[in-house]
């Protein structure tokens, strides 16, 4: 993949449908590497289920990827979710990026759908192995603490072969599954000291187990706003996120230019991310569409010209040994 930035979603910051699918055509056409939508079910903010939106995009894009960030695979039963991502990935010809975590044990979801926290890490585990399996073999048995197979097949496989398997979370617990089963990694909202050490924990643990993760497969994301720091959006958010992780939201938000929004990029690049998930802070169509342009203008060629100047030393270096 190289050096790439795709754009997250989280509340539905749209007028309606139609202003939806007029950022999605956008975003396809303009080299977007990729949506990621994120999963959230009972809330009294509009958000959209994470898994209908993958399969929607399959159906209405041609170009750009698309993942979760990140679905809880707590919550979910593993054999579906192996049968639906193989579905998508397959009917949009390999673009599906599936990104998985544990979920909050704070988290209404849990509750609502009568799904117990506890012991959601271990599924998680037990999850990730089962659906990593079924993706690529044909017939699997699997005998853990909460879930059992003999014998079991999905058909039709997914197209990528191996289908990327992305994880997220920070813990100790979360750096093992990453290491163990995922392809790559996903930050959650944190800032690129908070991820340095995660980076290089996981990338020792995987080298400890007998894998390698590529460098390209560690992401990162953060809200940007083409405008001012004085703007009610902007400061509506940093409310929002010191009140969340009570903390001080620095290095989590750019706002201003695309130098402020790349000097962040390179905050995080320095702390080994390559993958990067950036999240236009506007509300309404216009405002979604004015900011995701100004984003493909402006900040997709910068990202293309780090992608090409890693890609050369990276020639130079395998020259040199």
């Amino acid at each position: 993949m190289g050096i790439n930035a795709g754009l997250g979603i989280a509340n539905f910051s749209f007028d309606d449908p139609r202003g939806f699918w007029k950022w999605v055509d956008m975003c396809d056409q303009g080299g977007i590497d990729s949506i990621w939508q994120s999963d959230r079910i009972i809330d009294s903010s509009p958000n959209l289920e994470t898994m209908s939106v993958m399969a929607a995009l399959s159906g209405r894009t041609s170009n750009i990827k698309f993942g979760m960030n990140v679905a809880s695979l707590g919550l979910r039963n593993p054999v579906l979710m192996a049968k639906t991502c193989a579905t998508i990935d397959f009917l949009s010809e390999g673009r599906l990026l599936p990104a998985f975590g544990v979920g909050s044990a704070l988290s209404r979801d849990f509750t609502a759908t009568g799904t117990p926290t506890k012991g959601r890490g271990k599924r998680t585990d037990e999850g990730l192995q089962i659906m990593s399996r079924l993706w690529s073999e044909d017939r699997v048995s699997f005998h853990g603490e909460y879930y059992s197979l003999d014998e079991a097949t999905i058909s039709p496989k997914p197209i990528q072969d191996p289908l990327p398997l992305w994880v997220g979370g920070s813990a100790e617990k979360a750096i093992e599954r990453t290491a163990r089963w995922g392809t790559g990694w996903q930050a959650g909202i944190e800032s690129a000291e908070d991820i340095a050490p995660v980076i290089k924990n996981i990338k020792l643990r995987a080298i400890e187990v007998g894998r390698k993760i590529p460098e390209d497969h560690f992401g990162a994301g953060f809200a940007f706003r083409f405008g001012s720091e004085n703007e009610k959006i902007v400061l509506k958010q940093k409310e929002l996120l010191s009140k969340r992780l009570k903390k001080d939201p620095k290095g989590l938000i750019a706002v201003g230019n695309k130098e402020d929004i790349m000097q962040l990029v390179h905050s995080f690049m320095n702390a080994g991310v390559q993958k990067f998930i950036l999240r236009p802070l506007a509300f309404g169509t216009q405002d979604m569409i004015e900011q995701t342009k100004k984003m493909i203008e402006e900040v997709l060629p910068e990202i293309a010209a780090l992608r090409k100047r890693h890609k050369n030393e990276l020639i130079h270096q395998s020259v040199g040994n």
